[in-house]
């Protein structure tokens, strides 16, 4: 038998298919009573199936370029059910529909409030990507 039987070739189609990314509309907030809504690409690869990452705009970042948090997938899903997470990122939910990440860094602390159903939305396409 030769290799190639034994070891088809991973073909680029099913790289794309372990990939996935959402993006969602979220809305930054802070003691102004006026909130800001940002785009958030979510993306996940399942080269990493325990990581998620969340990736905010340039323009919310000194250094003008894209901020990107990587984190633990199942902190996401466990903190739409309850509070989580005791490093640089904590989840937890806000109310029935909403649910907040707060980002620790160097330069201070962010709140970031998300749709429930898109964090839901991501997190099943995010499985469904790994058992294809």
């Amino acid at each position: 038998m030769s290799a190639t039987a034994e070891n088809p070739p991973t073909t680029a189609t099913a790289t794309v298919a372990a990939a996935v990314e959402e993006r969602v509309r979220a809305r930054v907030i802070t003691d102004d009573p006026l909130y800001r809504t940002i785009p958030v690409a979510l993306r996940f690869a399942s080269a990493e199936p325990l990581a998620v990452r969340m990736v905010f705009p340039a323009d919310l970042s000194p250094e003008g370029t894209d901020n990107e948090w990587v984190f633990p997938r199942a902190l996401l899903e466990a903190g739409l059910q309850a509070p989580t997470g005791t490093g640089d990122v904590r989840v937890w939910p806000c109310g029935r529909v909403q649910a907040i990440v707060e980002l620790h860094s160097p330069e201070g602390v962010a709140v970031i409030q998300f749709d429930i159903a898109a964090l839901r939305r991501f997190l099943r396409r995010t499985y469904a990507s790994v058992t294809r």
